[in-house]
């Protein structure tokens, strides 16, 4: 069961506590959550991620990949949802990207974390 307590962030990350709801291992569950986010949510998820991205991750490089703590690993996790929410922030300025219509690719397998 997913708990607050089971997405805990690293203490010097306690500020991107709000985006707990970002905190998504895989990348169907980070899409969902695009598309089910407005734009003003995207927006201030990418504001304050991007402002932490470079101390998130010189944070994680501090851990074998395949070791990660939880607390860490929670930290991965929400900066993948930042990439995720980077494209319709940056460029599309929408969640859905322009033009796709119906389409959807879904992913076979996540990269190993």
């Amino acid at each position: 069961m997913v708990t607050e307590d089971t997405k805990a962030l690293p203490a010097e990350f306690a500020d991107l506590a709000r985006f707990a709801d970002w905190i998504l291992p895989t990348e169907p569950e980070r899409y969902a959550k695009r598309l089910a986010s407005t734009m003003p949510e995207m927006q201030d998820f990418y504001d304050a991620g991007m402002a932490r991205l470079e101390d998130a991750i010189a944070y994680c490089d501090r851990f074998d990949l395949d070791d990660l703590p939880d607390e860490a690993r929670n930290l991965f996790h929400l900066m993948q949802s930042l990439v995720m929410a980077s494209f319709p922030v940056e460029v599309w300025k929408q969640p859905r990207v322009p033009d796709s219509g119906a389409a959807y690719l879904d992913i076979v397998r996540e990269p190993v974390v």
